[in-house]
């Protein structure tokens, strides 16, 4: 392959010093602007070189096309996905000392789904999707060669880098690499191919208008290409380098100010939204600021991943408030002066204290109602006891049904119910019942079938005890049985038997309500 041209070694030159300056003024830059949508247009020359290897000494090719024309196309439906087509038409000509051999134009082409990510002063894009490219293949005979069209299908994963500078420039990096599904050369001849494309851009704003604003830019790109036929080995290699202008039209992206109008002095704001404990940012906060266009009412705006967003205020104290969701609002003031930059503003949001209510439980003894102290009561893990009138709060309850045990030396245990109500204090008043040795304890329920929930008459058998009922219309019976723990059985016509097992103290009443089901037919 023949020596490169000077252009093709100043053009690597060119974007290592691109980006050592990106790097240098990163720091003292601003946020890249998040775009909706961009359409880019570039113009420009490229220079090629090539080899093809075949039988006898083979071919090689050099030399500059002019009309390389590129065209892309770019849209986010939100602030981090979105897609992208691009189109790019190669000019092609070989010459042999001052006259054409041949020539010709070459495509590529992809299209696909792509991510984006703020890293301040940075935005970081991926893209996967499909790739379309005609490579080189000469044809004939090395001293009158004819352009063919090579074909590559192809899965493409690209990046894009875009850096702000200083001085509202912007500096990208781009590549792309294709993962072959399919290449044929122009006859349909079985192929395999590889390759790379890798690039770099320096945009200026030159127009702004109301929502969307106008890039001149500098391109260069470089693509690394390889087909081989898998019949003959016939293999064809390029190298090509473009330079070129374009113009890029990009419409402002959503949580982004526009550019200073006609009227009072105004001036940017850095805001940031962050969590008032952890000082963790907030991403997607909803911050409502002083509208410019329409003075005197409000405007919403959206943080970005960081919890960030630039805005521009009239100049003055102006407030900004913000609200996530499970978060208190929270309220700043920016004084903003006629400086370009003001001071920035922190809101910070505290989380909402979660909703609960408390209990107020009286213990009294008895039907006479004289109140019991020191009764254990115990709700989930916690335990508190009763005062001297018989009664103790439960705070920071969550709001719904409440289980809470309690007991008393001398008096029988008992567990009751309750229904706690955010924001109120509810009360429940349990009577004890004194302990008596050797009384029987009560057995009482309801027998209902399970497809209607009407009562039914069923047979009640507790063969520990030696008992056996019959519950009435209603479906209720009663037992009376010692302390222990029993195994009862009921069954009604028509429907399935069931076995429960119940445990029971001496003088207690124990309750047992049960469904039973229909037997299938």
């Amino acid at each position: 392959m023949r020596r490169p041209s000077p252009l093709t070694d100043i053009l690597p030159r060119l974007a290592v010093l691109a980006l050592a300056l990106a790097c240098a003024g990163a720091a003292r830059a601003q946020a890249p602007e998040s775009e909706r949508a961009s359409l880019r247009l570039r113009y420009g020359l490229s220079s090629r070189q090539g080899e093809q290897v075949d039988v006898g000494p083979g071919l090689t090719y050099s030399g500059l096309t002019p009309n390389d024309v590129a065209l892309t196309l770019m849209g986010w439906a939100g602030a981090y996905l979105g897609g992208q087509v691009d189109l790019q038409r190669e000019a092609f000509e070989l010459r042999d000392a001052s006259s054409r051999v041949t020539g010709g134009s070459l495509v590529r082409g992809s299209v696909g789904p792509r991510g984006r990510l703020s890293l301040g002063p940075v935005w970081l894009e991926l893209g996967a999707g499909y790739g379309f490219a005609q490579l080189p293949l000469f044809g004939g005979f090395t001293y009158a060669p004819v352009l063919q069209r090579g074909v590559r299908h192809a899965a493409l994963f690209s990046g894009r880098v875009v850096v702000a500078l200083p001085a509202e420039l912007q500096l990208e990096a781009r590549g792309e690499v294709p993962l072959t599904l399919s290449a044929h050369a122009a006859d349909g001849l079985k192929a395999s191919s590889s390759g790379y494309v890798v690039g770099a851009a320096l945009s200026y704003p030159v127009v702004r208008r109301d929502g969307w604003t106008g890039r001149l830019l500098l391109d260069v790109q470089q693509a690394h290409d390889t087909m081989e036929l898998e019949a003959s080995g016939l293999r064809s290699e390029q190298r090509m380098r473009r330079m070129g202008l374009g113009f890029e039209v990009a419409l402002a992206g959503v949580g982004r100010a526009s550019r200073p109008v006609d009227g009072p002095r105004q001036a940017f704001v850095a805001l940031s939204v962050v969590d008032a404990e952890t000082g963790a940012p907030l991403p997607g906060a909803h911050v409502r600021v002083p509208s410019l266009k329409t003075p005197g009412t409000d405007e919403e705006l959206v943080a970005d991943a960081q919890g960030q967003l630039r805005v521009l205020l009239p100049e003055g104290s102006q407030s900004a408030q913000a609200s996530v969701e499970g978060y208190e609002d929270a309220t700043a003031v920016a004084t903003v002066t006629g400086a370009e930059e003001s001071a920035p503003v922190q809101l910070r949001l505290r989380k909402k204290a979660p909703a609960t209510g408390s209990l107020k439980v009286k213990v009294v003894q008895g039907k006479s109602g004289v109140p019991v102290p020191d009764v254990k009561v115990v709700w989930g893990t916690a335990l508190l006891r009763t005062n001297m009138v018989g009664e103790v709060l439960l705070e920071g309850l969550a709001p719904g049904p409440v289980a809470i045990a309690m007991s008393a030396p001398g008096f029988r245990a008992t567990e009751e119910a309750a229904v706690v109500v955010a924001g109120q204090t509810s009360e429940l008043v349990v009577v004890l019942s004194q302990e008596r040795k050797g009384e029987q304890a009560t057995l009482v329920g309801q027998v209902r079938s399970a497809r209607n929930g009407k009562p039914l008459v069923a047979t009640v058998t507790i063969p520990q005890a030696k008992v056996r009922t019959r519950t009435d219309k209603s479906g209720t019976f009663t037992a009376r049985v010692r302390g222990g723990t029993y195994r009862i059985t009921l069954s009604a016509p028509g429907h399935r038997t069931q076995t429960k097992v119940v445990t029971v103290r001496e003088g207690e009443q124990a309750i047992l309500n049960v469904d039973l089901f229909p037997r299938g037919r």
